[in-house]
């Protein structure tokens, strides 16, 4: 099965997007990812990130861990040993990550020259409820492949093809073990002392500029907010107070690289009528803020790239038109005669060849 860098994105974008909308939820999540056959991109890629904003970074290129955010470096200048450990998680991570893509992709048989192991992993912690969940999953080639059940310490096998690797894990009982005591201890502890230094920056509420995009008069407007923060957010287009379903798509939250979010929200227009427009709003909504953000449908307001086909006056028109049916003539008078010196001279050329025959 092949596999592109498209698809890589979208597996950790999308596909592991389980983040709870609920404010008194935190959440530290780990991405590793191995590559075979990928051009420009790395072999291996580690990636670690609270409440949905990237906190530390790896790959096999550039051999080391790098903290992300200004509140991260200070926590490793007053901590150094914990960046050594992401160090070594990611050398070691590395070889194994790699050896497992080469063997899974052996064992299943599979085609194809590109291919893509990853895994999430990581916990979550509710404030007000104290409850923690751990979580540890696997994806292979953009299809859920393995995940850790750590109420029963198994392993579920989504895939029937991850059967043979769920009856190896589950008779690891030490790892399984370690994987218990990580989840549900030792992850919430790091995960609290980086809600503790990024605080001022968790807990900020940025609002984001908003427009009104679209391609041709003929295409749905989307509303588009970016720059927003955090990421507990909605979206909606509404008309007369009312929230609208129909003839709406919504978009995904989707991370900037500065750290805030981004969103859109489609409505197809073509069967409203001008005059009706302005009964149309789009609305956006931060959790945590009393305010909403509202950006009228306005013809005006609309940015777009399209640029109309040129329009040529009726008078040129017709003369373009009378020319184009001179030349016609032209031609065909010019072909009439062409064609009649041609098949006079294929006759003489015939009698020549009949000349030239070999005799029988």
């Amino acid at each position: 099965m092949k596999t592109n860098n498209m698809k890589v994105l979208t597996l950790l974008l999308v596909v592991w997007n389980v983040e709870d909308t609920s404010a008194a939820r935190h959440s530290l999540k780990y991405y590793l990812t191995a590559t075979s056959g990928l051009q420009n991109f790395p072999e291996f890629v580690g990636s670690a990130e609270l409440d949905g904003v990237r906190i530390g970074y790896c790959d096999s290129n550039i051999q080391s861990a790098e903290p992300k955010q200004e509140w991260m470096k200070e926590l490793v200048r007053d901590e150094p040993e914990h960046l050594d450990w992401y160090k070594f998680k990611c050398s070691g991570n590395q070889q194994v990550f790699r050896n497992n893509l080469k063997a899974l992709t052996q064992r299943l048989n599979r085609s194809g020259s590109s291919h893509v192991l990853q895994r999430m992993n990581g916990c979550e912690i509710n404030d007000e409820t104290g409850e923690v969940e751990g979580f540890n999953q696997y994806a292979y080639d953009g299809e859920d492949f393995i995940v850790l059940d750590l109420e029963t310490l198994t392993w579920t096998a989504p895939s029937p093809q991850a059967f043979t690797t769920k009856l190896l894990w589950d008779t690891q009982s030490e790892r399984l073990e370690y994987n218990k005591y990580y989840y549900i201890h030792k992850c919430p502890q790091w995960l609290r002392k980086y809600v503790h230094y990024g605080r001022s920056v968790l807990q900020r509420k940025e609002l984001p500029s908003m427009s009104l995009l679209q391609k041709t008069p003929s295409s749905m407007v989307r509303c588009h907010a970016t720059g927003f923060y955090p990421d507990l957010a909605m979206m909606f287009w509404r008309r007369g107070g009312e929230e609208l379903h129909e003839n709406v798509e919504h978009g995904e939250i989707l991370p900037n690289h500065d750290g805030t979010f981004q969103m859109s929200v489609n409505v197809n227009v073509s069967a409203v009528p001008q005059d009706q427009w302005a009964e149309y709003e789009c609305v956006f909504q931060l959790d945590g803020v009393k305010e909403e953000l509202v950006v009228k449908l306005d013809k005006d307001a609309i940015r777009t790239n399209w640029i109309p086909p040129p329009e040529f006056p009726t008078g040129v028109v017709i003369a373009c038109a009378i020319g184009a049916l001179l030349v016609l003539l032209a031609v065909g008078v010019g072909l009439h005669i062409w064609r009649r010196r041609v098949d006079s001279g294929f006759q003489a050329v015939d009698t020549g060849l009949d000349i030239l025959q070999p005799q029988a």
